[in-house]
């Protein structure tokens, strides 16, 4: 704090340029409130600017006296802005014991914008004035967009043919039938991670390794899920639990089917119907919304960190590696709030899916979903450096010998299948149908999960009952 690149006669040389866009005059450290706003204007510009404490107002070097209280008064004031940034200070002697404060203030990691106890500043001539909403949300996302991240830093070591390309294709196709791929999509792999900005010069960014990856080294442990359902309303025991690294889609898979697996499925049978109606735990899009929120946000710096599922008696979490992006709250995500993307890359590539969109409405509808559903809106929390979500829900006591009989008969039931099958099953389908309308490729999966379960419940039969294993085997609506 005591460095000494000024003098008084440079001092005196800055002093005569004026109060202005760039340069402020405080009389004492008693202004210091005002003296930090100023400051954090002259973070959020591009050029930055330097504060002067014992200038009178009028250019006249008066002085003050410095103690340690008032220097431990400035660091505190300092440790008040928001992202952190180192200040320069500098003492410069004047009149006997009284000295000279002078402060830089200037942006040089590209941080901008800073906010001083919660409210971001701007500089208009020399006035300090309080930034808008409106331009302090653009400005995140504008840092968030140029600023160097995790997902847009090279693959080292990875390339085209470390990419899932049947994972890419399937992704497109979904893309193009929701109208978000426009154009001819051709046969070259690379030609379409370009599209999708997942390549920079010819090399893979790290967003391509999360979307499409098909090894994950030990150097990319980000790429991981883990799933646990407890016993009882705490972690003393397991009942079942999987973990795995994979492509983010498939890791999105992977959470729904386990919810399916473990949720209860209340349902009637109603007559005029074919098929059971059924009302699911949680509503599958609001549970959908925030695992895709888990994956697209979670901060992939953090390498010793998951997507975490836990499923208890009483409540489901969903955990995510890193606090929310910055600029957005806990209390913020059950109002109005700008779409602030940790991962612009990542969720884009969602967004052509279908599966978010850009307005900042996804909690509210999650909200909206489960008060529709009559269960409590779910909980948004920041634990440590991790975001948390708790929908507070009785799942209910599962016992260890009725474990397996959830998963292979009722798991993938679910009315949104059950429904979905049924109309496409009016005719025989095939198995590769019926798997290219669940959108699922993995056929242990589908067999196990999907056409078991159905077949099982009585929603489908086969063409050919006695010999099940035929390759001309199809499948149609129970008659």
């Amino acid at each position: 704090m005591t460095g000494r690149p000024f003098n008084l006669k440079k001092i005196s040389q800055l002093i005569k340029r004026g109060e202005g866009e760039s340069l402020e005059f405080k009389k004492t450290t008693g202004e210091l409130k005002e003296a930090f706003q100023t400051i954090c204007s002259f973070l959020n510009s591009d050029e930055g600017g330097m504060l002067l404490f014992g200038v009178g107002p009028k250019g006249t070097v008066e002085g003050q006296e410095v103690s340690d209280k008032t220097l431990r008064e400035i660091s505190q004031c300092i440790s008040r802005i928001d992202p952190y940034i180192h200040i320069p200070i500098y003492r410069i002697p004047v009149n006997g014991r009284k000295e000279v404060i002078l402060i830089v203030a200037k942006d040089e990691s590209n941080s901008a914008p800073f906010t001083y106890d919660g409210r971001a500043y701007k500089r208009v001539l020399s006035s300090t004035r309080r930034m808008s909403k409106e331009l302090y949300e653009k400005n995140l996302l504008d840092r968030l967009h140029k600023k160097k991240r995790w997902e847009n830093l090279p693959a080292n070591g990875f390339s085209i043919k470390n990419i899932e390309r049947e994972e890419v294709f399937r992704i497109v196709r979904i893309a193009q039938s929701v109208g978000r791929f426009n154009g001819p999509v051709g046969k070259n792999i690379g030609d379409i991670l370009d599209r999708l900005s997942l390549r920079e010069h010819g090399q893979l960014l790290q967003a391509a390794v999360v979307l499409f990856g098909n090894k994950f080294l030990p150097n990319y442990p980000q790429c991981e899920l883990r799933m646990a359902r407890f016993k009882g309303v705490d972690k003393a025991e397991f009942l079942d639990q999987r973990q795995m690294r994979g492509p983010a889609f498939k890791l999105l898979e992977e959470a729904e089917i386990f919810c399916q697996r473990h949720f209860p499925l209340p349902a009637k049978i109603v007559p005029t119907q074919l098929y059971r109606l059924e009302k699911p735990l949680i509503p599958p899009d609001a549970m959908r919304e925030i695992l895709v929120n888990a994956i697209i946000h979670r901060d992939y710096s953090i390498e010793g960190g998951a997507i975490s599922l836990a499923i208890f008696d009483d409540r489901v979490e969903v955990w995510s590696a890193g606090t929310f992006p910055k600029g957005i709250t806990p209390e913020k995500l059950s109002g109005n709030h700008a779409s602030i993307q940790r991962n612009p890359i990542i969720a884009e590539v969602f967004n052509r899916a279908g599966l978010i969109e850009k307005w900042g409405r996804g909690t509210n509808r999650v909200i909206s979903m489960c008060r529709s559903a009559g269960i409590a809106a779910p909980v948004f929390e920041e634990v440590g450096s991790a975001a948390l979500v708790t929908f507070n829900v009785q799942v209910g006591v599962t016992k260890q010998s009725e474990l397996e009989t959830t998963a292979q008969v009722t798991a993938q039931v679910t009315a949104e299948v059950i429904s979905q099958v049924a109309h496409f099953c009016k005719v025989p389908r095939s198995a590769k149908e019926l798997m290219a309308k669940l959108g699922l490729r993995h056929w242990k999966t589908f067999q196990s999960n999907y056409l078991l379960p159905l077949i099982k419940a009585g929603v489908l039969e086969r063409t050919i009952p006695d010999k099940p294993n035929s390759r001309l085997q199809k499948y149609q609506v129970h008659r």
